[in-house]
Order: structure tokens, then sequence, then C-alpha cells
């Protein structure tokens, strides 16, 4: 059965929706800056990658109360939703959605105690992982199978491969699918700042994530939200719907190794890979583009470039790769959906993002990379992998 793709959104540190983060993707561009949500001085990272500023206005605004997580999941899915131009209500309408484990909104609660506005009971369960579920329903009735999937970096890749593998099976007839997180709080700059996990290049956030370059030092913290509607082929064509690709395979794996560290031999994410290849019934030499996890730290992206030898054994050295994280810093839960989405661009425009930052490539690191500039190729196929904390994988293969 072929499933498709008929809405899309993002809101990412490089724009307010899809078209403007992929125009400033595509042009290199840099999303990540000082902090200027709170004020970052004495913090060992004083940098990360924010999204615009938004203001929701719509009915949901009092569920939304100032939680940022529920507002840019609001932006993202609502631009999806117009998009694909269909009845989203009724039991035959799932969501699954990649959200971060259950934290305090600590800018929402800074807001409230501000304004001296009480803290409701309402306002505490919006710090559940569930809240961005109850945002979707609300927007859509949609009254069908739902998940929340938290596995850290491969929750939103989860969440699309969970929807795939529904409509597959009949379960529905739609899938809201996406992620959102929101990573650039006190919270988490220090938490990851503990781990050494983060680069500590303050005098220069720019050039801070360099994935595969050999003075890479550790990623940068972002934040944003992606959705995608998916059909069944049959269905979106016969209602007319612009189709806008094909969703062909999913593969995942657990790495079995460390809770931070990805196995220095790259199996588990080989495995995915060749799991997500196998399912789309593809060979490695029909993919024209990996869009990597790539996120400037060490070990994963030495990692991964095992990973990719493995899972290509015999044209590593001719499939194009970039990391899109070097322009919009690690979103997290939502990363593996918004560079699902940055895939899916690249087969639809016939054009690869680049590299930002890869001045000097690591030896450990030799693949076709893209560095510094956009390269124009048609491709048909693309995969785009997600690598979290805990050892989890998704790969998603998206197709034209």
């Amino acid at each position: 059965m072929s499933v498709v793709i008929t809405g899309v959104g993002a809101i990412t540190p490089l724009g307010m929706d899809l078209p403007s983060s992929w125009e400033a993707l595509i042009d290199g561009q840099n999303g990540i800056h000082p902090i200027k949500r709170f004020d970052a001085t004495g913090f060992p990272v004083q940098f990360g990658a924010e999204c615009p500023n938004v203001e929701v206005q719509s009915d949901l605004v009092s569920l939304l109360s100032n939680s940022l997580k529920q507002q840019f999941c609001y932006t993202a899915a609502a631009e999806a939703i117009n998009m694909a131009k269909v009845d989203l209500s009724g039991p035959r309408v799932g969501i699954s959605i990649g959200s971060e484990a259950a934290r305090p909104d600590l800018f929402d609660l800074a807001h409230r105690l501000k304004k001296k506005l009480p803290i409701r009971k309402e306002d505490l369960q919006l710090m559940d992982p569930q809240a961005p579920l109850h945002i979707l329903q609300h927007l859509t009735k949609a009254s069908g199978p739902t998940s929340v999937i938290s596995t850290a970096c491969t929750s939103s890749s989860q969440a699309i491969g969970e929807g795939l593998l529904r409509l597959r099976r009949g379960e529905v007839d739609k899938m809201i699918v996406g992620g959102v997180d929101v990573l650039v709080d006190p919270i988490m700059v220090t938490g990851f700042s503990l781990l050494g996990a983060l680069s500590t290049r303050n005098e220069d956030p720019a050039s801070a994530s360099r994935p595969f370059d050999v003075d890479r030092d550790g990623f940068v913290l972002g934040e944003g939200a992606g959705f995608m509607i998916l059909e069944r082929e049959r269905d979106a064509s016969k209602r007319g719907a612009e189709i806008l690709g094909r969703l062909s395979g999913f593969g995942c794996s657990c790495n079995a190794y460390r809770i931070t560290d990805s196995p220095p031999d790259g199996r588990g994410a080989a495995q995915s890979m060749i799991a997500a290849m196998k399912d789309a019934k593809l060979s490695p030499t029909d993919i024209g583009y990996i869009n990597a996890h790539g996120t400037s730290t060490l070990m994963n992206d030495a990692s991964e470039t095992r990973g990719i030898y493995r899972a290509f054994p015999e044209n590593w050295k001719n499939v194009p790769v970039s990391s899109t994280k070097s322009m919009t810093g690690h979103l997290v839960a939502a990363c593996g959906v918004v560079e699902v989405l940055f895939a899916l661009m690249a087969v639809r425009e016939g054009v690869l993002p680049p590299t930002r930052n890869l001045d000097n490539i690591d030896p450990a690191c030799q693949l076709h990379h893209i560095p510094h500039t956009a390269q124009r190729l048609d491709i048909k196929h693309a995969i785009s992998n997600a690598f979290g904390f805990g050892g989890s994988n998704g790969t998603i293969v998206v197709s034209k």
C-alpha cells in the first residue's frame, strides 16, 4: 500500500513555516545566536537555536496558556492541516506525536508569577507530554488511535513510522504525525552542559554546530515543531489532493550499548537504515541523499559515518550527505520530523541542503559531504536519520 504526504508544516529556528525555513536552509543561513529568551550570563553555554516568537490567535488560546511548546505545536500543525484541505475529524483519523518526557514549562510559570496570575491545575497539565495531543484533538476532532512517543532524539521519527504502519494495516484512513520540543531553557542548558555534550563556542555561536568537522566540540540546543498529514495514495488521488511525496519506508533499531554513547562501529545506525530501505523495497543505489543525524558531537558523527559505511558498502562514496543541524541546532524530539521534511523538500525541489561550518572534514567521517553550498541534483529517494539518547534509532525514506 502506498502512503503519501498531503500536508506539511514546521516552525524552526530558521523560519515561521516550512517554506521560509527551507529557503533559509538552502541559502546556508545560521539559526544559532546568543540566547535572548532568558539572561544566560554566567551559564557555561550562552547560545542556542531559538525559534521566532509566535502569537497564536485562536479559540485555543486559553488552552495554550503561555507555553512555547503548545504554541509551536499549534503553528506547525495548523500549517499542515490547512495545506491538506481534508476533513480530519472522526474515528478513522489517528495522531502520533514525538515529544519529550514531562518537564515544567519554566517560561509559562515565570510569566504567571510575574503577572501574578494563579497557577491552575490546567496549567500544570500542559506540562504533560500529551498536551500537544490535546491541541491536535481540539484542532481537528480526530478521535482515532493516538500516541505520544518519547524516545529522545528519535521520538518524531518513530511517530512518523507508527503513522505509516497504522495506515498500512488499515486501522485508519489518515494520520497526523510529527513532533515538538523546546530545549532552550535554563534547565536544559545546565543539564546538557553538565553532560559535556554542548558546544561552548560562546564567542562565535554561528560556527558552533559543525557536524563531521575535525574541530567539532558538541551540539547546539534548538527547538521547533513539524507535522505531516498522511493518507493512502488512492484516497488522496481520488479527492484530487496535491501529493507532496511518498512515505516509502521506516526502519528502527536499538543500539543495546550505552545510554549517551553510540557504538563505535555504527551497527545500530546501519541496522536502522538497512531496515528502512528494505521496507521501502529499495537498494542502497536507489538513495540519492542522506539527511544525517549529524549532531556535531565527536562520537555520534563518527558512529553514524561507520553506520553509513555498513549500510552502503558499495556506494557510500557516491551518496550525498549533509546535516541540517549545522543551521537549526538539535531539535531533539522534533528533529526527526523536521529533518524528514527537509529531505522531502530535497526530493521535490532537486536541491540538497549543505552542511554549514564543514571546513575540515574529520578523517573518521569521510563521506560524500555537501559543505557550505547547496547542491542541485535530481533525486527520487532520500533517507533521514535520527538517533537518540538511550540507543533508539529511526530512519525514514521519502520518495517522489
